[in-house]
């Protein structure tokens, strides 16, 4: 027979299940996340926040730079510069203690913006592993700190002549791990390298890289990569690099940043400076062009793609005509524009985007072609954000240029108060 204290026991561990099976929390264990396309499968967090906004639960200050964070094992991971020395940081997830850092000479090299690192660190395992914007490359494990191996990939790959065949505002391209493989956006069309040794396995050529990341895909059982060069789109094999077709796009100063964006055959490019985006399908090594037009503009920050809509920040950061857009995948027609968001950059999780604007400005939104509709807004920072925010285990973390990096609480179960 059950008494009341077993009940109530029962009574309690019937709601934990409960909550349990509504909530899941995920790892953002490396840039544009898990399925590497922004979007989060976490759920069960919160946009109900306190008035003033949601519970800042710790901050540090990591120096210049956009690089964003990445959170695996309890463990936060994101890098800034200051002196002319980039540093790489682990911090406690939960509470912002510095678990170890590492700091080696990079220059800062600000060309007409602040500056430091671009790219994101990626989690393997036990393992992280960071590119620098002049070609450092790093293996550490990522429990110490304690590094594996290192290189610089340009005097790997004989990559030294700048503009030519390195680019204008460093790499920033992040690293991506697939099976043994570590694949970095160096050279035409990426390089890639063992990933416990550090060895070169294949290099695509010696020209002029672009800015984005690797996006992986499957055409049957034949794995590729994706990756926006310098002049264009560029599928090569995961196996051997070689390329399997290419799309020209050319951008102002060879500003190719934005990942791109593939849903079967069909693939999404934007670009900056006034260049628009474009929606182009492959077959074997051909590429057919479907739409070309203006209406996304995407600097560096890429969209999402959720039910055949794509939401992103149209237009150059520091631009003041620049906003948040919804286009239609198929056609590229607009479906809405919100006009007091300026980029910043986006994720999504839930059916719900989670936004940074340009001034520090947290907004959730529901992902929905009718219109925009904020459910939550609230200023958690200062200064130029640039970078996209990262949602893991309840936790929003965000981070500006000059590298004050806080996270808050969206859990709705905090009862802390600000910092």
């Amino acid at each position: 027979m059950n008494t009341p204290r077993v009940l109530a026991l029962s009574g309690c561990l019937a709601s934990l299940l409960v909550h349990t099976s509504l909530s899941a929390g995920v790892d953002w264990y490396r840039w544009r996340g898990p399925d590497l396309n922004g979007i989060s499968k976490e759920t069960g967090w919160s946009v109900a926040w306190p008035v003033d906004g949601p519970t800042r639960l710790w901050k540090a200050s990591v120096g210049i730079g956009f690089s964003s964070v990445s959170v695996a094992g309890g463990r936060a991971f994101t890098m800034g510069n200051a002196e002319d020395k980039d540093t790489v940081f682990a911090f406690d997830a939960a509470t912002g203690a510095t678990i170890w850092m590492h700091t080696y000479d990079c220059e800062l090299d600000p060309r007409y913006y602040d500056g430091g690192p671009s790219t994101t660190p990626t989690v393997d395992g036990s393992k992280v592993y960071t590119l620098s914007r002049k070609g450092q490359l790093f293996c550490f494990d990522a429990a110490t700190g304690k590094i594996d191996w290192q290189k610089n990939v340009n005097d790997e790959l004989a990559l030294t002549t700048f503009k030519e065949n390195t680019p204008e505002w460093g790499y920033s391209g992040s690293p991506l791990i697939i099976g043994e493989k570590l694949i970095v956006n160096v050279g035409t069309a990426g390089a890639a390298f063992d990933k416990a040794s550090g060895k070169l396995l294949w290099s695509t050529g010696k020209l002029l890289s672009g800015y984005s990341t690797h996006v992986p895909f499957n055409v049957g059982s034949e794995q590729y990569l994706a990756v926006f060069g310098a002049k264009g789109a560029h599928a090569v094999g995961l196996n051997d690099g070689n390329l399997q077709w290419s799309y020209s796009f050319e951008t102002s100063y060879d500003v190719n940043a934005a990942d791109p964006i593939i849903s079967g055959n069909k693939v999404f490019i934007s670009s900056g400076y006034n260049r628009g985006a474009a929606l182009f399908e492959f077959a074997g090594n051909q590429t057919t062009k479907i739409w070309e037009n203006k209406n996304m503009r995407n600097h560096f920050n890429s969209c999402v793609l959720i039910d055949g809509h794509l939401y992103g920040m149209d237009g150059d950061h520091g631009r003041k005509d620049s906003t948040l857009k919804c286009i239609d995948f198929a056609t590229g027609s607009v479906k809405w524009q919100e006009k007091s968001i300026r980029p910043g950059g986006l994720i999504a999780a839930d059916g719900k985007l989670i936004i940074m604007s340009d001034t520090g400005e947290l907004v959730v939104a529901q992902a929905t072609p009718e219109s925009f509709k904020p459910l939550a807004r609230a200023q958690i920072l200062g200064g130029k954000c640039w970078t996209v925010p990262t949602l893991s285990q309840g936790r929003i973390y965000a981070r500006n240029s000059k590298g004050d990096v806080v996270c808050v609480d969206v859990s709705g179960k905090s009862t802390a108060s600000r910092n």
